[in-house]
């Protein structure tokens, strides 16, 4: 009996040591003036002009309790800086052709669809109008179309963790983001580290890289034609809960690239908005909104299979 005892309570400290289950924040005034503390006072290159973004906010499928404080996050990056204007939506319209241009950028704060199907902008249109099925199947593409070519013609994009999920199934969605989503395994202690140093992007973290309790997202589909320039990996070897061995030693989990005349940057940090109390992601995601809207210029060729 002592034994089995001793048995269980090893296995109870192993499996609580191991587990990285973290509380949703609520927004309180406390957070709130934490991240307006932590926020930068200034962009890393000076502008004259205030560019206008799109916070597109709404989930169909999964929920990420993190929405509301991005919202509130990028605001304050916003206001702080005085280099952007935030409005944030919700709803099909706005993807419209008339809608998008209004903005310099557009920002997918984790608006995950939902079913197998991964398609948001069919998920929208069932929810936002009384179109049949056949009509859905009709319309739906030209939403993600419409995407496409605001962003093909000079139309910034920054998918923040989950927005790569919005049409998972689609190749040429995947082609412009730089990849779909695959799979995660279980929440847990993140290490990840720059790609290169020196790049323009990834100063904020001086060097060290970002240690914080996250979803490590793997990718599929167009992620292995890397036709991005990676900016922040994690080493597989130490992420626990893989359903298989992957063939590659590190994944990126953040890049920019090009898809004709606009830009692209991808963040899948973070999951949960305890990782805001890190000043250097809050510069990281400033930096990257920064170069949607084309003031930070950098290199961002794409770095081509291996």
């Amino acid at each position: 009996m002592q034994r089995i005892l001793l048995s269980f309570l090893m296995i109870f400290h192993f499996l609580n040591s191991h587990s990285q289950s973290i509380e949703p924040l609520e927004i309180t005034d406390e957070w709130l003036a934490s991240i307006e503390k932590l926020a930068p006072s200034k962009t890393t290159i000076s502008t004259d002009s205030k560019k206008k973004i799109l916070v597109f906010s709404k989930a169909t499928g999964f929920y990420h309790w993190t929405i509301p404080h991005n919202i509130e996050m990028l605001k304050i990056l916003a206001k702080k800086t005085g280099a952007f204007e935030v409005h944030v939506g919700y709803d099909i319209e706005q993807f419209t052709k008339k809608n998008l241009k209004k903005y310099d950028a557009i920002i997918l704060n984790n608006p995950n669809p939902a079913g197998p199907e991964r398609d948001l902008f069919s998920d929208l249109l069932k929810a936002n109008t009384s179109l049949s099925e056949e009509q859905i199947k009709t319309q739906a593409p030209k939403y993600e179309e419409n995407l496409i070519n605001y962003v093909s013609k000079g139309g910034g994009l920054m998918l923040m963790h989950g927005g790569i999920v919005v049409q998972n199934n689609s190749v040429a969605f995947s082609k412009m983001t730089g990849g779909s989503f695959d799979y995660h395994p279980k929440q847990q202690e993140i290490h990840v580290k720059e790609v290169d140093k020196n790049h323009p992007m990834v100063k904020a973290f001086k060097g060290n890289g970002l240690t914080h309790v996250d979803e490590p997202y793997f990718f599929k589909n167009a992620y292995f034609d890397y036709n991005f320039r990676p900016l922040l990996y994690m080493e597989v070897d130490k992420i626990e809960g893989m359903k298989e061995v992957a063939d590659e030693k590190v994944i990126y989990v953040s890049w920019i690239k090009r898809h004709g005349k606009g830009r692209v940057f991808y963040s899948s940090p973070s999951h949960n908005a305890h990782s805001m109390q890190n000043p250097e992601l809050l510069q990281f995601f400033l930096d990257g909104m920064q170069y949607v809207v084309g003031d930070l210029k950098c290199d961002d060729s794409s770095i081509g299979k291996k």
